[in-house]
Formats: structure tokens, C-alpha cells, sequence
């Protein structure tokens, strides 16, 4: 390595530092800095203090601008994923509400075994039909006598029709307890 190329690393590290270190007292905002910057950032530096006498080949400019074009699509890659996760998980959290909302309405007419909610040893249960289902603070309530329960507390559940052509006048309320 000559004399002159070493000379020009030193330049381009020292321009690298003061380039950090102005960013850093600049304020922590500028942290937001993309890398893509830095490097065109770099790349300039490089240019300005290369020895006029040896330039830097050809070929390792394009080197250097394949490596920024590849950071580049990289970087939009990665948002593109980025974008696409929180689309899927979206789409995910809508399926879970409404697989919830289905569930709680298909109880309606039937006949469950529940958790007593008020016997914190387990070891009441509670039997009787579903007469009605509700949605209170995004979770399926139904209701069993004269009490709505979470359907958390689902123990069993028994379909207690003897015919299937039998329809159950059932009504489903809002969320004011009241039927529709």
C-alpha cells in the first residue's frame, strides 16, 4: 500500500469520526439517520480527498455503488415485510373477534355446564340453556337463568334439540341487556 492511499484512509476515517461526532451534538433526533445517508455521505469524502496522482479504480466505485444500490433494496425489503407482519397480524386479530362472536352466538338454545364465578373453590356448577348472548368489553357473555356469564367458564356444552327442524325463538341482546 502506498504512502499517498494510506494518507487517503486516514483522511476518510477522520471525516467518518467528525461526521459522527457532529451528528451526536446535533441532538439525539439525527440518530434517525438512515445508513443509506452515511454511506453516499462517506462515498463523497472519499471522492474529495482521493490522491489526484493514484484515483481510485473504476471498479471499485461500482463495488461501492452495487453494495449502496444492494442496502437499498434491502432496506425497502424489509419495510415491505415490516408492512406485510402487521397486515397479516391485523387480519389474524379481526379472525380471533369474529371465530369468538360465532362461537357465543352458536351457544344460544343450547344447554351448558358452567364454573360458578362466585365459588372460588370450583366446586359449584351451574347447568341450565342459553337464552341469550351478548358482547361486553370485546368478550362473548351468554346468558344462563337470570345471569350473564363469561364463556370462559364453559365447562360442557350439550345440544339439547330432538329434532333439528325445531326452531328456538331465541333472541340475542345488545349490549344494554336488552332484546333485540
Amino acid at each position: 500500500m502506498s504512502v499517498t492511499s494510506e494518507i487517503t484512509s486516514m483522511q476518510n476515517q477522520t471525516a467518518f469520526y467528525k461526521l459522527q461526532e457532529s451528528r451526536s451534538n446535533a441532538g439525539r433526533s439525527i440518530k434517525d439517520v438512515n445508513d443509506s445517508d452515511m454511506f453516499l455521505t462517506l462515498m463523497l469524502q472519499q471522492l474529495q480527498n482521493q490522491d489526484p496522482t493514484e484515483p481510485t479504480d473504476n471498479t471499485e466505485w461500482l463495488a461501492q455503488l452495487a453494495q449502496y444500490s444492494s442496502l437499498e433494496q434491502m432496506t425497502k425489503m424489509n419495510q415491505g415485510l415490516s408492512n406485510c407482519m402487521q397486515y397479516i397480524s391485523s387480519i389474524y386479530n379481526d379472525m380471533s373477534v369474529n371465530s369468538e362472536i360465532t362461537q357465543t352466538l352458536s351457544l344460544i338454545g343450547k344447554e351448558v355446564t358452567l364454573k360458578d364465578p362466585d365459588d372460588p373453590a370450583g366446586v359449584n356448577k351451574i347447568t341450565g340453556k342459553v337464552t341469550e348472548a351478548s358482547f361486553e368489553d370485546g368478550t362473548g357473555k351468554i346468558k344462563v337463568g337470570d345471569k350473564f356469564y363469561s364463556i370462559a367458564y364453559i365447562l360442557n356444552v350439550k345440544d339439547n334439540t330432538n329434532n333439528s327442524n325445531n326452531i328456538d325463538n331465541t333472541s340475542i341482546a345488545d349490549n344494554t341487556g336488552e332484546e333485540n
